[in-house]
């Protein structure tokens, strides 16, 4: 018999990494989406900051991916490389202020303009 308080352990483990897999590791509520042709940009904000993560369309294979958020009268915060599951996160504080999302799969890319005002 498996004590009831290792299980809890072992299931707050196992659930993590999905958890994390989900939001790519963004804190907050997802709040936009920005859809293109080989993937998305997901974007989270808190009470203080925004965050970022591109998720491929299928997700698995190595390739080029990036991310960058850039909060109005700020410089952007980037994340660029070959990712299988995700580029990013890209979190920046944004308290009152519009912020503008870029990212890109492969060939494909998209951006939201300014968002979140």
């Amino acid at each position: 018999m498996v004590p009831a308080g290792l299980l809890l352990a072992a299931g707050g483990v196992l659930a993590a990494p999905v958890a994390e897999a989900a939001t790519g590791g963004c804190a907050g509520q997802r709040t936009t989406t920005v859809a293109f042709a080989t993937g998305e940009i997901r974007v989270y904000r808190t009470r203080t900051s925004v965050c970022a993560v591109t998720v491929p369309t299928r997700a698995g294979t190595r390739q080029e991916m990036a991310v960058s958020v850039q909060p109005r009268g700020g410089a952007p915060v980037r994340d660029a490389g070959r990712f299988t599951r995700f580029a990013g996160p890209v979190t920046v504080p944004a308290v009152s202020r519009c912020v503008y999302v870029k990212g890109d799969v492969g060939s494909g890319s998209g951006d939201s303009g300014w968002i979140l005002c």
